[in-house]
């Protein structure tokens, strides 16, 4: 072969063959295992978000992704066994809304990373060794910040000025709630109020305890949430209107579904925030180094729709404070 037709097909392969090499080359697609305990009509915007932070990184459903979705419908038996479908699937990643899935996930599988967004702590409840280094294969977020709980307390006071009596609504079986409870007590004390501790076990304990909140003339009511209470939000929203108390939730999704007020993390921009976490995951990175997350922004939300219904005049000052008024 002369030189020059060499040279020529050797500029012929440098050109094409790189090109003919990606084409044959399939494309990876990351399988992402979504596990909440609630419906899929609970919190649509929770996975929206999610769904919102991973495009950011290059992912696009149908092509390089794709999300196989449990739902545990509020009935926490059913978590291990739609755990194991997601481990037997074959997930790259499970991405767990709340802390019970997370923790069903994490006895199905000490292998599959998992990056939970979710309101227990994750120490007490040994799925990670540490906030600082969890050390196995979970992670995650958590909404939980039990001093939250007093500024909870007063802003309820500041939005009910002469109330005298708030009821808190707290679930004995979860160690937060405890916690909580003791928090909202001890500033409920300093503001002069008398607190009035209710349980909720069971579902059907919401209705009651709202019964039994006017029964002891409570003023207000402070539900502090757990996950019996997330997925019942809107009836506890019932509840508190029928009872005509003013109340207060820890997040939006309470104040959305009819409760007065809420303070606290904004859950959905942690759900975003969570698929940075997935994306390091899929690129390598081992849960293990990484920290779980704490809330860094807190968000006061109050619907007015629900203050009318009360015959409730929230102060001005309070609006003025508020980041969203919802009408």
């Amino acid at each position: 072969m002369r030189r020059r037709d060499f040279i020529s097909l050797f500029n012929i392969v440098i050109a094409v063959g790189p090109g003919v090499t990606r084409a044959q080359q399939p494309v990876r697609i990351a399988k992402i295992g979504h596990f909440e305990d609630s419906v899929p009509s609970s919190s649509p915007r929770l996975l929206a978000a999610f769904r919102q932070g991973i495009r950011e990184f290059g992912y696009v459903e149908g092509q390089n992704l794709f999300i196989e979705s449990r739902y545990g419908e509020s009935q926490e038996e059913r978590l291990p066994q739609l755990a194991n479908e997601l481990v037997q699937y074959g997930v790259d990643v499970i991405f767990a809304i709340g802390s019970q899935p997370a923790l069903a996930a994490a006895k199905a599988t000490d292998k599959i990373p998992i990056v939970f967004v979710g309101g227990g702590d994750p120490v007490q409840m040994g799925m990670v060794k540490s906030f600082a280094h969890p050390g196995g294969n979970v992670t995650g977020l958590t909404l939980v910040t039990v001093e939250l709980a007093s500024k909870r307390m007063q802003l309820l006071k500041e939005a009910v000025p002469t109330a005298k009596r708030v009821a808190i609504l707290w679930n004995p079986n979860n160690p937060i709630n405890e916690r909580e409870l003791k928090e909202a007590t001890t500033t409920a004390g300093a503001l002069g109020v008398t607190s009035l501790p209710i349980e909720i076990r069971v579902l059907d304990d919401i209705d009651a305890a709202f019964v039994a909140a006017t029964g002891e003339r409570a003023d207000a009511a402070l539900v502090l949430s757990s996950p019996l209470t997330f997925p019942s939000r809107s009836r506890i929203g019932r509840a508190a209107l029928k009872a005509r108390l003013p109340s207060l939730g820890a997040i939006r999704e309470y104040t959305e579904s009819g409760v007065l007020m809420s303070y606290g993390p904004n859950f959905a921009d942690l759900c975003r925030r969570a698929a940075k976490y997935v994306d390091h995951i899929l690129k390598g990175a081992k849960p293990a180094d990484l920290p779980v997350q704490l809330p860094t922004t807190f968000e006061l939300v109050i619907n007015l729709k629900t203050a009318k219904a009360l015959g409730f005049g929230v102060p001005p000052t309070l609006i003025a404070r508020t980041d969203e008024v919802i009408e």
